[in-house]
């Protein structure tokens, strides 16, 4: 049983290493950079299922870290939730195969509302739909998952991740977000009495 689950984890390391670094989390960073924290606008997360809870991971994180973000179920906003939306948000939907047909809809609907709101995919096929009709595509590599049967998120649920913590981190250091910054933002719990030391 050891050696089994070394070799899961062997595999999960080599999935987040795989990740592919080619320039677009800067293009990321800008886009949410200029609307977010230039123009007043938030990041509005979406993903079905494992995804969707990915999204919802990221936007509280990107909230508690100076940038604000909101996740919003895809099935929810075609029964009057889209109704966050505001000029100047940016949209990072999220899709391991980038053919949710939740997700796609979505897309229309708040082209509808804002036909010029930037759309961020993160997704393990950068030649899906969804890849195709993004400004900026976050691709994963597309790992192969760990589970026996090749269909239970795993690996891509652990690729998404990983990715969503750089976009945090480097949106940290783009704003340049102090510990002060944290503790006005997270002030009960372990982390805020941290964050006040």
């Amino acid at each position: 049983m050891k050696d089994i689950i070394n070799k899961y984890i062997d595999q999960e390391v080599k999935a987040i290493k795989n990740i592919p670094i080619n320039g677009i989390i800067e293009n990321v960073i800008d886009v949410i950079f200029q609307n977010v924290h230039l123009k007043n606008g938030k990041v509005v997360v979406s993903g079905m299922g494992k995804a969707g809870q990915i999204g919802m991971n990221i936007a509280t994180t990107l909230s508690s870290t100076g940038t604000p973000a909101v996740s919003i179920h895809p099935s929810e906003a075609q029964h009057g939730d889209l109704g966050l939306l505001q000029k100047n948000d940016v949209l990072l939907l999220i899709s391991n195969s980038g053919k949710t047909r939740e997700i796609l809809e979505f897309i229309d609907l708040a082209k509808n509302l804002y036909n010029n709101i930037p759309v961020i995919s993160l997704t393990g096929d950068q030649n899906s739909p969804l890849a195709k009709v993004s400004n900026e595509c976050l691709f994963t590599g597309n790992p192969k998952e760990i589970c026996p049967l090749g269909l239970t998120p795993t690996t891509s649920t652990t690729v998404m991740t990983v990715v969503g913590d750089i976009l945090v981190v480097s949106m940290m250091k783009k704003i340049k977000f102090s510990k002060e910054d944290y503790a006005k933002r997270h002030h009960s719990g372990y982390l805020g009495k941290k964050a006040k030391e």
